[in-house]
């Protein structure tokens, strides 16, 4: 016997063939193939298009980097290493000068200012305060300090310190003499006659 269903018991069993429709994958476009007489058959990828930057926010936040970086060091080439005044001098006598410092020894020193001295309308302003740039300017510093003479002492500023600079932000730089009768004012002088 040949078993035929009938519609009515087709209905009450289940049909693996129906249901939701599963959709078709979708199929990558072929990469065409070149001929040599096409021109696109001649170009290959460089071997540095690795390197370029996929987003561009990351190259401009390199460069924004690179801008502070070299601004912070111009700051600090300004503030710390670059002097602000430079190839100055002054004239006077050395108070004292001394030997200072924890880590770093370094020479300071005060010089009273020939022409705060001699200037009698005014109140005394201020001490020369510096640091010797080196052994052989404080050793002239010494000197004219123990021989009571007047010096001219030439000096550079910076704005900030530095510990190894010492303490104070006037570096003197070198040493003259300097004669007291050719610096005192024409009524301060002694004539000769």
């Amino acid at each position: 016997m040949i078993f035929k269903p009938t519609d009515d018991q087709d209905n009450d069993k289940n049909d693996f063939f129906d249901g939701p429709d599963i959709p078709e994958p979708v199929k990558q476009p072929k990469k065409p193939t070149y001929h040599p007489e096409d021109p696109d058959y001649w170009e290959e990828e460089s071997e540095w298009e690795h390197l370029k930057p996929t987003n561009r926010g990351k190259m401009w936040l390199w460069i924004g980097g690179i801008v502070v970086l070299i601004a912070l060091i111009c700051g600090v080439w300004m503030r710390f290493l670059s002097p602000y005044v430079t190839d100055a001098s002054q004239v006077g006598y050395v108070e004292h000068i001394e030997k200072r410092g924890t880590v770093f020894k370094t020479y300071e020193g005060v010089l009273l200012p020939y022409k705060e001295l001699l200037d009698t309308t005014r109140v005394y302003r201020r001490d020369f305060i510096f640091t010797a740039a080196d052994e052989k300017t404080a050793v002239g510093l010494k000197q004219a300090m123990l021989d009571g003479r007047p010096i001219r002492v030439s000096y550079k500023q910076y704005h900030a310190i530095l510990p190894w600079r010492g303490s104070s932000k006037t570096i003197v730089t070198g040493v003259d003499s300097v004669d007291a009768s050719k610096i005192l004012p024409p009524e301060f002088r002694i004539s000769s006659r």
